[in-house]
């Protein structure tokens, strides 16, 4: 669909629980920090909230290392009038290693779904 942004990460030992592998909620903020990093430099318009999650899903299905390398492979997969759904994947080497797919709504100043700006969704392109 849109053009796949790339975040490198590395498993640190703050990430990891007594057993070396990287806790569960820790995918969430690094997908958060990838989300981020995808979505630098787009501007909300001044007076809208911008982007809150609405839904969000995580299948694990390989365990992260203390010390593995991997990106985050962060993908709009469907773009709806006030809302997208974007999928990330936790990708080392050639094993997926986990997938999120959140929802984000596009709210107004009124807290309200709004439809997302023309300049947004050119800034996704």
């Amino acid at each position: 669909m849109k053009h796949t942004h790339v975040f490198n990460f590395a498993v640190a030992y703050a990430d990891t629980d007594a057993e070396g592998i990287m806790y569960h909620g820790r995918y969430v903020e690094i997908a958060e920090r990838a989300r981020s990093n995808w979505s630098h430099g787009v501007r909300i318009p001044d007076g809208d909230t911008g982007f809150v999650v609405r839904e969000l899903n995580i299948k694990y299905m390989r365990p992260l290392l203390l010390n593995d390398e991997f990106v985050v492979q962060t993908q709009p997969v469907k773009i709806g009038a006030a809302s997208m759904t974007i999928e990330q994947k936790f990708v080392k080497g050639d094993e997926i290693c986990a997938i999120i797919n959140i929802t984000i709504a596009y709210l107004g100043s009124d807290m309200r779904p709004k439809a997302i700006p023309e300049s947004i969704l050119k800034a996704f392109e």
